[in-house]
This record gives C-alpha cells, structure tokens and sequence, in this order.
C-alpha cells in the first residue's frame, strides 16, 4: 500500500486520537484496564497505546537499550512486564509517565516500536490481500493496533471476499467496518463495548467517501485531525 507523508501521518494521528485523546499522542499516557487474559487488570502505555501482556516488554527493552534519561532505572523492570503484574507498581508506572513526557529518546523509540510492531506488519497485510485504498489502510491498522490484526471471528460474519481473492475493497472494508462495530458493542467487556467510538468515527468516513483521507479533518474520538505539519 502506498501512502503519501500526508496520509500516513493523518492514519497515526488518528490512532493516537482513539488510544489518547490527542493527535499528537500522549508519550506518557498510562490507563489500567481490565482488558487483559481472562479480562485482569494490565497496563496500557504510550502514544498509540501498547499493552502490559502484550508488547510493552519489548518497548521497555527497546528504550533500556537506546540509554534513555530513565533507562538504568527501568532496566530493573524490564524481563518483569508481561510475567509479574505491574498495575500496582508506581514506582514502574512513575518512571513510564515520566519517561514518555520528558525524554525525547523515549518518544523516539515509541515512534519506531509504533512504526515496526503495529505499521508496518498492517501495511503487509494490506498488500498481501491487495488493499489498495488508504481508507483501507487506517480502518487496518486500526485493528493491529486495538486487537493485534484482523481477526477471523470477526471476518467470518461478512460474506465479501478481499481483492486478492477477486472481492470488492470497498465492499470489504465496509463490511468489515460494520461487523466489527456490532462485535465491539456486544462484548461483555464493559472496556470493549466502550472502544466502539473508534469503528462508528471510521463507519462515518466511509459514508462520506472518504477513501484517500482527503476530506480534513477527520473527527476521532471526539478530536479534529490534520496530518502534522
């Protein structure tokens, strides 16, 4: 998939909007939600928003190893995430805050794990099946960054088939838009069902036509968003 520096950066911008509440996203934004295995409490952190038991180790050691203003001090911490619950910890939870919003090294390596744990594999997937559209693009990397891909529960509700296997993208994709709502908002997970925000601002932009993210701004999660200057 092809993107230009505007549609890319509108595409992220985005996503921080729907995991923080600003554009620009939060470094430093921590939320505990009980969204974990078998729904226990775990950290989320960062500007788009990575997961205690799923990928934040990997972003701690990433950070530890790039020699961060706080990086000898979460080192200590680092083979923990993921195996020991950490939702209490505020010495832990301190040095995440403080890192994201004050060390530039730490907002550096968010904007490469971002780009190389959850952008990049999307981008794949979307030109493995031959999405083309950069609407396409957001509405996919959207769900690597919420559910980690494009999940098969949710693909098996719709009958449309993806290009590469003949199908309609725009077809598809709203397809995929409109079930993917419904499964969020029938989750028995109160902080699922709540995250559907992020699927009714996309359904709204695909009403519109807005498959090549020109129509700005797009409103996400209450938020107007530009491409970054």
């Amino acid at each position: 998939m092809q993107l230009t520096k505007g549609q890319k950066s509108i595409t992220e911008r985005v996503i921080n909007a729907f995991e923080t509440g600003t554009a620009d996203g939060d470094y430093g934004c921590i939320s505990l939600l009980h969204d974990g295995p078998n729904k226990i409490k775990q950290i989320t952190y960062g500007r788009s928003q990575t997961t205690e038991y799923g990928n934040l180790r990997e972003l701690v050691e990433m950070y530890v190893g790039a020699g961060g203003a706080y990086s000898s001090q979460l080192s200590k911490f680092a083979d923990m995430v993921g195996s020991i619950p950490l939702t209490d910890n505020k010495e832990f939870k301190d040095l995440l805050r403080d890192a994201g919003r004050k060390d530039p090294i730490m907002q550096k390596t968010q904007d490469e794990f971002f780009e190389k744990r959850y952008f990049v594999p999307a981008m794949k997937w979307a030109d493995n099946h031959k999405f083309k559209l950069p609407l396409s693009g957001l509405v996919i990397y959207d769900s690597f960054i919420h559910s980690g891909g494009i999940l098969w529960v949710i693909r098996q509700r719709f009958p449309e088939n993806p290009p590469d296997l003949g199908g309609d993208e725009k077809a598809w994709i709203t397809a995929y838009i409109r079930e993917r709502n419904e499964w969020l908002k029938s989750s028995s997970n109160p902080v699922v069902r709540a995250s559907s925000y992020r699927t009714a601002d996309l359904s709204r932009e695909i009403a519109k036509g807005n498959w090549d993210l020109s129509q700005l701004p797009i409103s996400a999660n209450g938020v107007n968003v530009y491409p970054k200057p």
